[in-house]
């Protein structure tokens, strides 16, 4: 972000830090003389206390929030995985569905229109049973798009990409 906008956000001290080693003369343009900030904050310090560690305490507060939501995300992306599966519609006719690529930072409409040139095919953003978004492919393309995903987007590891195949069931004969 740019530094202009340090104070805003709840890393406000490793932003300063930050912007203090790498680009002096920025730093005193936003935050003024260096030597006038330390004696302002210890001018304010005498004279409120208390009220100076509650600030200190919230931004502290708020970057811990931070740095934990990311390890969340961080977590939740290792855990989830990429299914890719081929679905028989007819004798000869199949689908292949592509689900979980979104979690991953992929976006599927973008990816729906690169399988539909590259396989010079069908294929769109649909949801399925849950409610989710995942990208039905027309054709048995299981293995070309294992590839893709891979080649296109190196952020989704190999080990959280499936394959299933799911067969029609036959009707019992009479």
């Amino acid at each position: 972000m740019p530094p202009e906008y340090c104070e805003f956000s709840g890393t406000q001290e490793k932003c300063k830090l930050w912007l203090k080693e790498n680009n002096e003369d920025m730093y005193e343009k936003i935050y003024g003389d260096i030597e006038g900030v330390t004696e302002g904050v210890q001018n304010v310090a005498v004279e409120e206390n208390s009220g100076n560690k509650k600030d200190r305490a919230v931004v502290k507060d708020k970057s811990a929030k931070l740095d934990a939501k990311l390890e969340r995300e961080t977590r939740k992306k290792m855990a989830s995985r990429v299914i890719i599966k081929r679905i028989e519609r007819t004798k000869r006719k199949s689908v292949t569905t592509i689900y979980g690529l979104d979690v991953f930072g992929v976006d599927i409409k973008k990816a729906a229109k690169m399988f539909a040139n590259k396989f010079a095919c069908g294929s769109s953003v649909a949801k399925n049973n849950q409610g989710q978004d995942e990208i039905v492919v027309q054709g048995d393309f299981t293995e070309e798009v294992y590839r893709m995903i891979l080649e296109n987007w190196k952020q989704v590891p190999e080990e959280n990409i499936d394959k299933i195949e799911e067969k029609k069931k036959k009707k019992a004969e009479n």
